[in-house]
Parts: structure tokens; sequence; C-alpha cells
């Protein structure tokens, strides 16, 4: 069984570090003995097993050992940050019966609601006498869907021992790249490292601070890290990997990043929230091309698109129709190029803009645009046209003060040089807008 897995870890690693919070360490001993408290103090305020049970929080050290005593009492967990604007949509959809959080005392605190958790995948999974997990997506093409996961399927493939590195948890609480990272961690009996805020010169003054050998992150993290220079301020010699994903990877930033850092490995990861993060192993630091897979998981493209059956796969949405074929496999909705056993993500279908029949694809036009100077952030997008069908549009954020008008100049010049016709932007917005959200990722939809 997995949990028995961990606590065993737990009891083997006991005097070693097991969370670095708010500059203080915690050992795997405190997490252990937390764990067991929490479970006496959750069943004594009557949460039991198959209730659904909604927590909002972080990466502290309490909020791990809660999340392994609600885990043992076989609840179906939903996880939140603090000021997700949707937490309330969220909630409802999620039927959760308790809310906890710990309040600036670390005191748990635990709010009942009046929701009734009848959901067939609930029933499914209460049945099964196994904790649950809800994921939601960012519901950036409408209501959040709720993914309901198997949480011991999950769990399953941190039993197989492997390497920790001093790690980063960059990804959120209720993303499962960032619970990916915080499992493997601990299972290994590794240093879970927070951060106080994902700021360029933070995470590098941190990385340097703790020697930090693996920062999971996002490529628009990357970029900015870049555009501030931080990495040039502080000492980061000892890192060994970073790894990139949650949304595409521009070539030209992946160019920049092998220049700048010779020594580190970039590793691009693929991970769903519908299944999980597959192991991926790329073509070489310079390239896109990743291979996918690993135990548990298939892969095969159809029509272009990429699908994958996973023993961990969740068993459904809780409010949307299942995205699975009816022999079992995940139509992921990523268009990719196949080259033997690698494949190239050239982006979701649904942000593929057809001008006049033609395909472009936004992250190829961004990483074009992303090459010239004084761009700070660009997003691609298309709009209807009634010429073409649609056009390509680009908003751009400028890096420092310039005039619109000799940029558009530079920018169409870059354009002519680097991109087929059909794929040069029709419009050109200059913009102050922030285009990226509190996880460093690219939201593409608030200007699609």
């Amino acid at each position: 069984m997995a949990l028995d897995f961990f606590r065993n870890a737990f009891e083997e690693n006991h005097s070693k570090t097991a969370v670095v919070w708010c500059g203080s360490s915690y050992s795997y001993k405190w997490v252990l003995e937390h764990w067991k408290y929490l479970v006496e103090e959750l069943e004594e305020n009557g949460v039991k097993t198959g209730d659904i049970v909604a927590v909002v929080g972080d990466y502290s050290p309490y909020y791990i050992a809660l999340l392994f005593s609600l885990i043992e009492l076989q609840t179906i967990i939903v996880p939140f940050v603090s000021g997700d604007v949707t937490f309330e949509q969220k909630l409802g959809i999620s039927e959760a019966k308790y809310t906890l959080r710990f309040d600036q005392d670390n005191k748990l605190v635990i709010d009942r609601t009046e929701s009734k958790s009848n959901h067939p995948y609930f029933e499914e999974l209460r049945k099964a006498g196994t904790s649950g997990l809800v994921l939601f997506t960012s519901g950036t093409s409408g209501v959040p869907k709720g993914a309901v996961h198997n949480f011991s399927l999950l769990l399953k493939k941190f039993t197989t021992k492997r390497k920790s590195l001093r790690t980063i948890n960059f990804l959120m609480f209720d993303h499962w790249g960032g619970l990916n990272t915080l499992f493997h961690t601990l299972a290994n009996g590794g240093e879970v490292l927070t951060l106080e805020d994902r700021k360029p010169h933070t995470v590098c003054k941190f990385i340097e601070e703790r020697r930090v050998e693996l920062l999971p992150t996002s490529p628009t993290f990357l970029n900015f890290m870049v555009l501030s220079e931080a990495y040039k301020q502080y000492d980061l010699s000892s890192l060994k990997i970073i790894s990139y994903g949650s949304e595409p990877m521009p070539e030209s930033l992946l160019q920049r990043l092998n220049k700048i850092f010779p020594g580190i490995k970039l590793q691009q990861t693929y991970g769903l929230i519908e299944l999980g993060v597959l192991r991926s192993k790329s073509k070489d630091d310079g390239s896109l091309w990743v291979k996918l897979g690993g135990d548990g998981f298939e892969t095969r493209v159809v029509n272009g698109i990429l699908e994958i059956k996973s023993e961990s796969a969740m068993l459904g949405y809780l409010n949307a129709k299942s995205p699975f074929t009816a022999d079992g496999w995940f139509i992921t909705g990523d268009e990719v190029l196949v080259d033997g056993d690698y494949f190239k993500v050239l982006g979701r279908k649904s942000e593929i803009i057809n001008v006049g029949g033609e395909k472009v694809y936004p992250a190829e036009v961004e990483s074009v645009i992303r090459d010239l100077s004084n761009v700070l952030e660009v997003v691609v997008f298309g709009k209807k046209n009634p010429f073409t069908g649609m056009m390509v549009v680009a908003q751009i954020r400028l890096n420092r003060e310039e005039s619109h008008r000799d940029f558009k100049k530079r920018l169409k010049q870059h354009c002519k040089l680097n991109l087929k016709p059909y794929m040069i932007p029709a419009k050109i917005i200059i913009s102050d807008e922030e285009q990226f959200g509190a996880r460093a990722k690219k939201i593409r939809s608030n200007f699609s």
C-alpha cells in the first residue's frame, strides 16, 4: 500500500529535513507526528471515510501533514490555493462537506457545509475503500471541470525508489505537477523547498541560499528570469536540472537558455490534470522533441492528436462528459509531430489559427516575435476575418518605453524575414496588460 510506503520512508528518514518553509526546517519525524495527531483531530471533529474535504492551503509542513492524514482517513480531497477567485464555484461543483485551513497560529479550522456528495464517482471511491483527489482544470474555455482521481493509483508510482534532488516546489498546491513534485521528494527522503513568492530575484536568491539542484517551472517564468537578468546576480551553480512544462516552450527561449546555462540539463515535462505526469526524455537539451511514457502509460497518435492510456487516469469529470475513447484512451487535444519514439507538441487543437486553410500555431509565431529586442511578453491568437476566415493577432508587452510606431515597423520587418506570409500578424496590439497569472503561466484565453 502506497501510504505504508510513505510512513516507512518518513520513519527511515526521521532525523532528516523534510520541509523548508519560511526559513525554518521541519524533520520527517515532525511531519509524521503531526500526521498522526491530525488524524485524531479530524476524527474528533466528525470527518470520516468517504467525506469530500476541501483544503485551502500551500506547501507548509502543516498542510503536508494534513494531506497524509486525510489520505489515511480515505477522504476525497479537493486542494485549493488561497485567493482563488473561482473558489466558490469550484467548491459547489466538488460538493465538499468540509473546508479545512490553518489559521495564522497554525490551528486547524474546520468549516462544515450543507453539501451532499452523492456523485457516482464518489460512490465508486467509497465502495473501493480508497482516498480520492479532485483537481480542477483552469476553466479557460468555460466552467472549470472537476477531474476525479483514485488517489491510491496516483500514489502507486512513488513506491519505486528514485533519486531525489534538492527541489523547489514551484508549481501550485492545487496543481498535480506541484503535488507530483511534493510526493516524489518525500518518497525519496528529499527536502521540499518552499517559496515565499515566485518572482525571478526571489527564486534565484533562494537557489543560491539553499543550493537548489532542481527547478521545475514554466516557460513564462524562465522568460522573465532571462529578461530580468536575475540569474546574473546570484550563484546558481548548484542547479543540475531545469524542467519545464504546463505550456509550450518557445524554441527561441530554449536556445537562449542553452547558451545561458550550458552546464544545466533542460528537461521538458508533460502532464495532464486528467492523467498525471508522464516520464519524459528530451532528445537533447536544445530540442523540443520528447519521448513520453513510462510505467503505466501508453501513447498513440490519431489524426495528428496525441492520445494516452494510463493506469492512473481519472475516473471522469464531475461536470462534463467523458474525454475517453470507447477503448479507454484519453484524447489530449494536443496536435503533435512524430519522429520514431519522439513527439513534438505543436499546441492545442483548439488554439490553432486557420488562415485561408493554412494552420498557424501560436507558439511558433510567439517564438519568432520573442527573438525581437524589447519584447517582454507576447501572446498570439486568432480573430475572425471575412476574407481569410481567421487572422493572426499579436498582443505585446514591451520591456521598456519605445515608440509604438517604431516598434511595429521593426516587428513587421522581423516577421517578414522569419515567418511565412500567412503567419505574420495582421494586427499588432501593444499593451501594458500582464499576460500571465499567479501560476507563472500564460493565460491565452484572456485574449482570444
